[in-house]
């Protein structure tokens, strides 16, 4: 979006698909505190690149927040945005042993975390992850960046619940590319997208189509650590279909043509691509009632909801959404206009220069300091 937009950007990043075993994770919690090596190489390509601001997505694990402390030494303003809850959560979701979990939230240090092994179901790589966090936070590393953007203003109520300060986080929602014209839903069929898991709600899926029956086909996209038995079960269901992982542009013709999204997810999500990807489509979203969708998925207006993990109730509601009826077809125009008043990316990007206009000229400020 910004290379589209005349911007010129580098790119700084590492591949966390090469931390391998138990030893590896270790290893790479412990280096959250600091990584000399990150750190060698944000230096360099602040010298080289010179941005006007660094804008961070993720430095978990291996970037470590040494690239912070470096961009502050250089003067160079930063933004973080913050695309799950790990500031105080170590498995980053909010959820432990299949449910919602904010035992470790507003808490300094969040034993929590450490007793359930919440990261990567290790002791020891919990209590460096939650030890990292901790101290990052009574070190003021946190103060050091200009902003931190919430997806969701969900998100940003929890992360201020969580302790982080209410004047530095702002809100500027996800974005999809704008596929054009909207689908019509005409395929008939209802569509999951996503990772096979349980967090996921990919079980309460199956069960509400293997013991409640809706007179729809669904069609499921993803892989994931169950995909073994999604796929077994799927053959067994004359009308549940399972497609594996499939290209952007796969998931984008399923979703113009589904006639709903479902989106089971029994953990918070701040803000899912899925389902932006169905309003850009003006596809409705059947949606499992956790708060973080509230507003987003308004029952009766983008979409219905139904309890979280009730397999009976999701079938119920997808009945609810067989016939092409006013009330659907108005949900069908809802969706896109929620879409193109809110995520398309000439919309996020107005949203973005103000916040970098804004830390460019906090930093600037500060260079300066209060006038004679």
């Amino acid at each position: 979006m910004l290379r589209c937009s005349g911007h010129e950007v580098e790119l700084f990043e590492a591949d966390n698909r090469t931390i391998q075993g138990t030893l590896a994770t270790i290893a790479a919690a412990g280096s959250l505190f600091h990584s000399s090596s990150s750190s060698r190489r944000m230096a360099e390509l602040l010298e080289t690149f010179a941005p006007e601001i660094l804008h961070i997505h993720n430095w978990f694990p291996l970037l470590s927040p040494s690239i912070i402390s470096v961009a502050c030494s250089k003067g160079v303003p930063v933004v973080q945005t913050l695309h799950n809850f790990r500031m105080f959560c170590a498995n980053s979701g909010l959820y432990r042993d299949g449910n919602v979990c904010l035992d470790c939230v507003g808490k300094t240090f969040p034993l929590d975390g450490i007793v359930h092994k919440c990261y990567s179901e290790s002791l020891v790589g919990s209590a460096l992850v939650t030890a990292a966090y901790s101290y990052h936070r009574l070190a003021g590393t946190w103060d050091n960046v200009s902003t931190f953007i919430a997806v969701s203003e969900f998100q940003r109520e929890l992360l201020i619940r969580g302790g982080m300060k209410e004047a530095q986080i702002v809100v500027k929602p996800n974005f999809v590319r704008d596929p054009g014209s909207p689908g019509d839903g005409s395929g008939g069929f209802a569509l999951f997208v996503g990772r096979v898991t349980a967090q996921k709600g990919i079980r309460t899926v199956l069960r509400a189509w293997e013991e409640h029956k809706p007179a729809m086909p669904l069609k499921i996209m993803g892989d994931g650590p169950l995909a073994n038995e999604v796929r077994e079960r799927a053959s067994r269901l004359e009308c549940v279909e399972y497609l594996g992982q499939r290209t952007a542009t796969e998931v984008a013709a399923a979703m113009r043509d589904a006639r709903l999204l479902i989106f089971a997810s029994e953990s918070y999500e701040p803000l899912p691509l899925t389902i932006l990807e169905a309003f850009s489509q003006g596809t409705p979203v059947l949606a499992a009632n956790l708060e973080s969708i509230y507003d987003l998925v308004k029952d009766g207006v983008t979409g219905l909801q139904f309890e979280v993990g009730d397999a009976g109730e999701l079938a119920a509601k997808v009945s609810c959404l067989l016939a092409d009826t006013p009330q659907y077809r108005e949900m069908r125009h809802n969706c896109r206009s929620v879409y193109v008043q809110r995520y398309t990316d000439k919309v996020n990007y107005e949203l973005l220069m103000g916040i970098y206009r804004q830390a460019i000229d906090s930093a600037h400020a500060r260079r300066i300091g209060p006038s004679a």
